[in-house]
């Protein structure tokens, strides 16, 4: 999903991603016990295991409705994949229960609470709209929403009744800050801003990334895991709508280079603000979550982890065309189907991976090859 004239070194390609999370997580977990009392999570459709259906859905309504959800759950969740996503098993690895969304009023959140909103972006509305002339379809509950949210729950729930008690579970439990931006770069391109439009964003992007995980640093947060952006040049509905006569704005996996050669540029950036943080932060552990290689190394390695090779490029869950996606009959409406086998395919709806695909990344991420600290 990358250029080949920035493919990432050979060894990065075979080890994949820096996952190595916390050094004592394996062995707390190989022993039967939790490495961690809780998560919180901050993100958006990667993450989402139920906020923007209880928010307002606005034009996704398909995701609370069946195929979304058949393959684990029986039935819609609010998941954007036909079942878990990768939070789910990583709750899982850690013998935690799955993440109840925050806007779930009648859920516990004994073990943590996942505040990602499917649609969100890490810049605010008002700015988007204002600043860079990007209209938000629908999901409004951006980065700093979703923190406003945390510091509520806190005051509210968690930090109500004894401080103490409150600083000891949030030093000891682990927080995601994103994946989040990716949004923000699809309003921009869908909505025909050029390469160039999107890169001025990426700074400002990037240093909200930071506010972000600063803003839970100074609540005791001490383990940060902060994943970067997808290859999106890969991903069936850029396929779809970027498609192009010309074999050169291809590489040789058939991604479009330049819209992976520009997440490149954000994730690199991204890289750099953790490593700044780490050394204003010594004492927290903070890591950065190479989702980017983590989705080439699936699409390189299809075959041999049980994926269709002929469909790497197409939605499970979908209509028409080459990649079998098609925005004006997107999956869950009328005239769409799903795939009989999603497991054999990468991609579930043309813009989100399948609970396979998660699945497959997750045990990278464990295998200690994709999560790096940044040091």
């Amino acid at each position: 999903m990358v250029p080949s004239s920035t493919e990432p070194p050979a060894a990065v390609a075979t080890a994949i991603i820096f996952f190595a999370l916390l050094s004592f997580a394996a062995s707390a977990v190989a022993q039967g016990r939790s490495a961690f009392d809780a998560i919180y999570c901050l993100g958006d459709s990667i993450t989402d295991t139920g906020n923007l259906i209880r928010e307002g859905l606005g034009p996704f309504g398909a995701i609370n409705r069946l195929p979304y959800g058949e393959t684990y759950f029986r039935m819609p969740t609010g998941r954007c994949s036909d079942g878990r996503l990768m939070i789910d098993f990583i709750s899982q690895r850690f013998r935690l229960p799955f993440l109840n969304a925050y806007l779930d009023k009648n859920a516990s959140f004994a073990h943590g609470v996942n505040f990602a909103v499917a649609g969100a972006t890490a810049l605010g509305a008002s700015y988007l709209e204002s600043g860079a002339g990007i209209t938000m379809p629908f999901a409004r509950s951006s980065l700093n929403v979703q923190l406003d949210w945390f510091e509520t729950h806190l005051a509210s729930s968690l930090c109500s009744s004894s401080p103490e008690q409150c600083r000891a579970k949030l030093a000891s439990a682990l927080f995601f800050v994103g994946e989040i931006g990716g949004n923000d770069y699809n309003y921009a391109f869908f909505q025909g801003k050029s390469i160039a439009d999107a890169t001025v964003l990426v700074p400002r992007i990037v240093e909200t990334i930071r506010d972000a995980a600063i803003r839970v640093i100074q609540h005791r947060a001490r383990h940060l895991i902060v994943p970067c952006n997808f290859p999106i040049g890969c991903v069936p509905s850029y396929l779809t709508a970027f498609r192009s006569t010309n074999p050169a704005d291809y590489d040789k996996r058939g991604c479009l280079g330049r819209y992976n050669e520009f997440v490149e540029v954000h994730n690199g950036q991204l890289q750099g603000m953790l490593q700044s943080l780490r050394t204003q932060f010594p004492y927290v552990r903070i890591q950065y979550a190479d989702y980017y290689n983590a989705a080439l190394h699936l699409l390189d390695n299809a075959a041999n982890l049980g994926f269709d090779v002929n469909t790497r490029f197409q939605a499970c869950c979908g209509a028409g065309g080459d990649y079998n996606f098609d925005p004006r009959r997107m999956c869950g409406v009328t005239g769409t189907s799903a795939c009989p086998y999603p497991s054999k395919h990468l991609s579930w709806d043309g813009i989100h991976m399948t609970e396979n695909a998660y699945r497959h990344m997750v045990a990278s991420l464990f295998a200690g090859n994709l999560i790096e600290d940044v040091r």
